[in-house]
């Protein structure tokens, strides 16, 4: 009887232990990705699209960079764009079909672009702080198609809801595992 009782005590222990570590785990996992997210954030109140009417124009239109803005002004959109903005970059990385020419204008426009048609071709989905404009013409070029019409993102979704909705189901699982195995 004795024996089973510390057989008990060292599976209940060795389980306790296992889900400290699953919990510490889960904890510095969320934290870097929110961390490593924060390190490239920029304030959404001075980037993101200003709340307003939402109007639909008539005919099929681009968002693109506004020659003449400011570079440092450009650059924060384009890395709003391409990372709270969830826009899909990736056509104007290295080997992209857009990463020709290697021009910041010419990728700020990809990144413009494609977040103005992920999000409904509205007016305000493309001002980036007054670094971007709406146009008829098609920037397309080459290989490099910009997107007409809206989009649905192929960008990973990663919002702070997701995150928390995990946490709470892994926290779930592991109350549960718990129960299991400590009866």
């Amino acid at each position: 009887m004795r024996r089973t009782n510390l057989a008990n005590m060292s599976m209940k222990g060795w389980a306790l232990q296992c889900l400290l570590l699953l919990e510490c785990y889960l904890v510095l996992t969320a934290d870097s990705v929110v961390q490593e997210k924060a390190d490239t954030a920029i304030p959404v109140t001075t980037l993101s699209p200003p709340e307003g009417n939402t109007t639909f124009l008539d005919g099929t239109t681009w968002c693109v960079a506004l020659a003449g803005v400011s570079q440092v002004d450009l650059k924060n959109a384009l890395d709003w764009a391409c990372g709270l903005g969830m826009a899909d970059c990736r056509e104007i990385q290295e080997g992209g079909a857009c990463s020709e020419p290697d021009t910041l204008l010419s990728r700020a426009s990809y990144a413009f672009n494609n977040y103005y048609q992920q999000n409904g071709n509205s007016d305000i989905a493309c001002n980036f702080g007054g670094t971007a404009t709406l146009t008829k013409t098609n920037p397309s070029y080459g290989k490099c198609i910009y997107a007409s019409g809206s989009l649905v993102s192929s960008a990973p979704m990663l919002s702070k809801h997701n995150l928390s909705s995990m946490w709470w189901e892994l926290v779930a699982a592991a109350v549960v595992l718990g129960r299991l195995i400590l009866g």
